[in-house]
């Protein structure tokens, strides 16, 4: 069976980006694919402008409940591989969001410290306050990743971690906290493509390692090591969102999408202010300038 491949228009973006219950085939998605948008670049890109404004307006209406004592939040946990447009989301995506309401984390290498701890102290740190938007870029799941494809752990450590995984994010929901899981699948000639892009861009040649190249090699593990991760922790609670992201456009109208999805969900509205308004205005009117 095939996903990803026709559009539904009526259809919720969640509903036609979840990843389907039991064994995940990534060969299954069509990482071209658009599900949701008929349309094309130029008009994704044109309505990307009235989507952002709104999820700037629903951010600062969460952020405004979380002041006022509300325990809800969001957490959008952004996993792929190298090139797959991880950086290209914060930028576009996020970015159209407030700083102030927003907690940013991108988990590199664990440190020591973290290595003496079990996998979850780092991540568990993290998580967004109420009224934040919480982004991972990269995430707890680097440990059944990248710790599966080059064996940094014992198999049955590796095996425990996702029910460890799950047993976790179902506390975070149970504490008011909304997770969005994206992977941004991408197929392996799109990545060479982004990769042979990099090396003739003197701008972008930083982010370029011969190590990547290693990586890539190990493309077949990877892909199996995300199934199984997306087989094993897609939950009712926590349930992961397969983004088809060759093409770049589609990846960012995709995301806002679903973040407008749950944002709009919550109901939410600004919160009632707990004093007399007219009373205060009065008091300022009448008030003494200062000297």
């Amino acid at each position: 069976m095939s996903h990803h491949r026709t559009s539904h228009a009526n259809s919720a973006i969640s509903d036609l980006l979840r990843a389907p219950a039991g064994p995940v085939n990534l060969a299954d998605f069509d990482p071209d694919a658009h599900p949701g948008f008929d349309g094309d670049r130029a008009e994704a890109e044109k309505m990307f402008a009235d989507m952002a404004a709104e999820l700037a307006e629903l951010q600062e209406k969460l952020f405004a409940n979380g002041y006022v004592g509300d325990q809800r939040r969001l957490l959008l946990v952004i996993q792929g591989m190298d090139t797959s447009g991880k950086g290209g989301v914060l930028s576009h995506v996020v970015g159209a969001m407030s700083p102030s309401g927003i907690h940013l984390k991108s988990f590199k290498k664990p440190t020591k410290e973290e290595l003496s701890h079990d996998f979850l102290w780092r991540i568990d740190k993290e998580v967004p306050a109420a009224g934040e938007i919480g982004i991972f870029d990269r995430s707890h799941y680097e440990d059944v990743l990248v710790v599966r494809v080059h064996e940094l752990a014992p198999a049955e450590e590796v095996e425990r971690r996702y029910g460890a995984i799950n047993d976790w994010e179902a506390a975070q929901v149970a504490q008011g906290t909304t997770i969005v899981k994206c992977m941004l699948h991408i197929s392996a000639d799109e990545q060479k493509e982004r990769l042979l892009a990099r090396l003739d861009d003197p701008t972008k040649q930083w982010k370029f390692k011969p190590g990547d190249l290693d990586e890539r090699a190990l493309w077949p593990a990877y892909q199996s090591a995300y199934e199984v991760a997306l087989s094993r922790c897609s939950t009712e609670a926590a349930p992961w969102f397969v983004i088809p992201a060759n093409r770049k456009w589609y990846r960012n109208w995709a995301i806002t999408s679903l973040l407008l999805e749950h944002l709009r969900a919550m109901a939410l509205d600004w919160p009632a202010p707990d004093y007399d308004v007219s009373a205060q205005k009065t008091r300022l009117a009448g008030e003494t300038a200062p000297a």
